[in-house]
């Protein structure tokens, strides 16, 4: 009944006028100035109008989700070929799969089923996408004949990834946290997800288990990397009780705000235009 309920409103959000198009894809931000351009111009709209497509055929995030990790696994293998045009059509099925990952997350909004579970899976899918695309640009480059120490740095590469890309995540969830939504919304610690996973048991609910002990390590991951931002949001979380105050949000945006088109550097968007800039001159 319940999913029901939220698809009838989302169908009724896309038959409105469509003047009202800009006020719906606002609605589906995280917030506007943690977006990048290329998000803002291109993967935000598209994911929109996917968002609203899904919802019509009542799909769940989860599926769109899965539905990317496959689009983006399949196009790491496509890199693997010598052969730019193959290459091309990798490029265009990892776009897609960026689409896809911007759509999910929108979709959960439209129908308002945003839920850890879909994060932990948003997350996984990510992961996979790029261990194909490192897995097969280095099994390219041996083939070609490189050293077999180019797994070594595939390897390498892949933690760095994992690493920079979650402390970037981290920042990014706490300035939404700080600035955004002004501390009603909660944030996972390691700690209460770790309380989470023990009461599960690998005889019932198996893939609940796993997918809350690969979140737990990525919490911890994250709070690894940043120590001192984890000990600020604690502090916050327990002297205002979920509800930032007006002079806490103003001062975090004018100390944080110049440092996120930095941190932005490392996420996906920046990753893929390198990436197709050196498949279209043969050198990935």
């Amino acid at each position: 009944m319940r999913d029901r309920q939220a698809y009838a409103r989302a169908s009724k959000l896309t038959s409105q006028p469509t003047e009202t198009s800009h006020s719906r894809l606002a609605a589906t931000y995280k917030a506007r100035e943690v977006e990048g351009v290329l998000d803002l111009y291109f993967y935000r709209p598209i994911g929109l109008r996917l968002a609203e497509f899904f919802a019509q055929l009542k799909m769940t995030p989860a599926a769109v989700t899965l539905l990317g990790g496959v689009c983006g696994v399949i196009a790491g293998h496509l890199y693997y070929y010598r052969d730019l045009r193959i290459n091309i059509v990798g490029m265009v099925l990892h776009v897609c799969a960026n689409a896809l990952d911007n759509a999910d997350g929108q979709l959960a909004r439209l129908t308002q089923r945003e839920s850890r579970k879909g994060r932990i899976i948003d997350s996984v899918a990510d992961h996979l996408v790029f261990v194909s695309i490192y897995f097969h640009l280095a099994l390219r480059c041996v083939t070609e004949g490189s050293s077999l120490a180019i797994w070594v740095l595939a390897l390498a590469a892949g933690i760095s990834h994992a690493l920079q890309g979650a402390a970037a995540d981290y920042y990014r969830s706490t300035y939404l946290y700080f600035v955004a939504n002004g501390g009603r919304i909660r944030i996972d610690s390691s700690s209460e997800v770790g309380l989470d996973y023990r009461r599960w048991h690998w005889r019932q609910g198996a893939w609940d288990k796993l997918l809350l002990a690969l979140y737990l390590n990525f919490t911890r991951q994250q709070e690894m990397l940043a120590p001192h931002l984890k000990k600020l949001r604690d502090t916050a979380s327990e002297l205002f009780h979920g509800e930032i105050p007006g002079w806490l949000r103003a001062r975090y945006r004018n100390l944080a705000g110049p440092m996120l088109k930095w941190w932005g550097l490392l996420m996906t968007n920046t990753r893929m235009l390198v990436l197709f800039a050196l498949l279209l001159i043969g050198q990935p």
